[in-house]
């Protein structure tokens, strides 16, 4: 690395192809002659870029080859970003996209941004109802060749209506259509509780309560393998199941969950259930990372995790968003992360969180807070032989 003596921006060497899978079409040719630069770049979205493309006539000497310091940075931080090593060998990128609530007509365009940022990794449910602008997203930057499909990391999950086992074939196959893919990285049994099957995915009875069935979630587990063995998925797991939910596919799967997702964040640690989960070499995902504070059922004198004053403390001291701090705080135990967001200044924000630390007392301090609030309750079903919050963990 060389640093020119005049005060230019374009400062690093640089001519780069690859860098790892993080990053896959970084190209940014330079090429000097004595009078002008001509250069070029793929798809690379940056602050430094502002997404349009810029001109350089600047002149350097001895036919030196530069480019943006900036960008040289941004790459660097995204080639960086980690990866979680699932059971089965795989790897899950230590933060995605998360797409609930995220609604048709603004999914495809936060995908895609997310996508020229860097995450590789996007998580979708049937439920959602927008895996085919999630698909339309991906298949955008796969053909301007941002990505490769196996660049980025895609999770689906299996809805309460198709818990039979021979139910969730057809599940896996609609989202796989959906999306346009022809296999998904990670298939999650979103719930443990099974409704009632038909055409709505909510069924509700005239009173407006859910309708469920009473189908033993080991038989939806066994269409799992199902799935996984016909190579439709390359990894299956579980979410918001609890330990004891957990061990009982445990004793009976022939393929073992490498993951769970749930509900976490510093006013629901999870500590018991992280550690429960490592013992069994199952990686955690957390889902409402930041408290999910524009879910359906939210209450205005509900508890904010991100205006608490500790977390608000600790993001002046490091000039980060409480948001980060919170996304900071899971991945820096080695939980991943899915916030959902469809501003782009968000969606880039929350990935930028490799670039600090927090300290083991910090990390302790929030660990401990006491607050034990889960936003996502589903009170509603708190009746139901599976609902899976009657537990400790």
């Amino acid at each position: 690395m060389q640093r020119d003596s005049k005060p230019h921006k374009l400062i690093v060497f640089a001519v780069i192809h690859q860098i790892g899978s993080q990053f896959d079409r970084t190209c940014l040719l330079v090429n000097c002659g004595s009078d002008r630069t001509l250069w070029r770049y793929g798809k690379l979205y940056s602050a430094a870029f502002d997404r349009r493309t810029e001109s350089c006539r600047c002149c350097f000497p001895n036919h030196q080859i530069y480019f943006f310091e900036k960008v040289f940075h941004f790459i660097n931080k995204m080639a960086k970003v980690p990866h979680v090593k699932l059971s089965n060998g795989k790897e899950m990128p230590l933060i995605g996209l998360g797409t609930w609530k995220s609604k048709p007509g603004q999914v495809l365009e936060a995908v895609k941004v997310a996508i020229d940022i860097g995450y590789r990794h996007v998580d979708c449910a049937l439920a959602y109802q927008n895996e085919t602008e999630v698909g339309r997203a991906i298949k955008a930057k796969i053909d301007d060749k941002t990505i490769k499909r196996e660049d980025i990391f895609v999770t689906s999950k299996l809805w309460n209506t198709f818990h039979r086992r021979e139910k969730v074939l057809e599940c896996c196959q609609k989202s796989l259509k959906d999306l346009g893919l022809d296999y998904l990285d990670l298939y999650l049994i979103h719930w443990p509780i099974a409704y009632k099957e038909g055409d709505e995915l909510f069924p509700k009875n005239e009173k407006g309560e859910m309708l469920t069935e009473n189908i033993d979630f080991k038989e939806t587990w066994k269409g799992m393998e199902e799935v996984y063995e016909k190579g439709l998925v390359k990894s299956i797991g579980l979410s918001n199941f609890n330990s004891e939910q957990i061990n009982t596919i445990l004793s009976i799967s022939k393929v073992k969950p490498v993951a769970l997702q749930v509900e976490c964040h510093p006013y629901l640690n999870q500590n018991k259930l992280i550690e429960f989960c490592k013992k069994h070499d199952i990686a955690v995902t957390a889902y409402s990372p930041l408290g999910s504070p524009d879910r359906p059922w939210v209450k205005p004198d509900e508890p904010s995790v991100m205006a608490d004053p500790r977390i608000k403390q600790l993001a002046e001291k490091y000039s980060k968003s409480p948001a980060q701090i919170l996304l900071r705080f899971n991945v820096q135990r080695n939980v991943i992360v899915i916030p959902k967001s469809v501003t782009e200044e968000r969606i880039r924000n929350n990935f930028e969180i490799f670039d600090f630390e927090l300290t083991p007392e910090e990390m302790d301090q929030i660990s401990n807070f006491q607050e034990k609030y889960r936003y996502c309750h589903l009170n509603w079903l708190k009746n139901d032989p599976n609902f899976p919050f009657n537990i400790e963990f």
